[in-house]
């Protein structure tokens, strides 16, 4: 079982023993979540929608997906989200992150209820509330369907490269509607190339606790 650890904001992580690393950042994994993907990611991008998909590469925790799926319930806004993930926790995993305390009851539940089945197709958690959890690599992924959000959210370059090489990066973005965002905790020289490469405009945005900056892409 993975091993929890409370970060500095008093919400937990999880240490990943394969990768060699935390799940969120030691400096709040709550913050952190909601800094990079909900403020800079879900809210810019849900401004006058009533309906938006998320591509989530690396699932994890469930965090961003529970932080998300609360936003489109309080907004009335209809959510479709698939997060690949190539190490599903176990629900007893899911359950000790104790992540139930930052969001409404009901969406707790749907997550924890249909959790499993998620892993093997989409379900609709709520009304209007979608989730699939593909159980691969993002070089393995495939569908055709085109998403308006993409959170890069994989472990990073220093434990895991190959999410970072210019193909994968670009098979990413290959899922991402014209004028649909990428945002991600990580900003560095040759991620703002491959970026530009896919015809993305960026913006270096202040970062969450713990990093200067992150990176928002629009894909042009």
């Amino acid at each position: 079982m993975n091993k929890i650890t409370i970060t500095a904001d008093g919400s937990n992580t999880l240490y990943n023993e394969t990768i060699g690393e935390h799940y969120h950042s030691k400096h709040g994994a709550l913050q952190e979540s909601k800094h990079v993907f909900i403020d800079a990611g879900l809210k810019h991008v849900a401004t006058n929608r009533n309906e938006i998909s998320v591509l989530e590469i690396g699932f994890g925790t469930g965090l961003n997906f529970l932080l998300t799926l609360a936003h489109a319930v309080q907004e009335n806004l209809q959510l479709s989200y698939t997060g690949i993930e190539a190490f599903p926790l176990e629900p007893a995993e899911l359950q000790s992150t104790g992540y139930h305390q930052y969001v409404p009851e009901e969406i707790w539940n749907s997550l924890e209820t249909h959790y499993l089945s998620a892993l093997k197709t989409p379900v609709e958690l709520l009304p209007a509330q979608h989730l699939f959890i593909p159980h691969t690599t993002l070089d393995q992924f495939r569908t055709s369907a085109q998403f308006d959000l993409i959170y890069y959210d994989a472990f990073s370059v220093q434990h895991q490269p190959e999410m970072w090489s210019d193909e994968i990066i670009a098979h990413a973005c290959s899922f991402l509607k014209p004028g649909g965002t990428f945002v991600t905790y990580a900003i560095t020289g040759k991620l703002k190339r491959a970026l530009k490469a896919n015809e993305f405009s960026i913006e270096k945005l202040p970062g969450a606790p713990g990093k200067r900056e992150m990176l928002r892409g629009t894909k042009m």
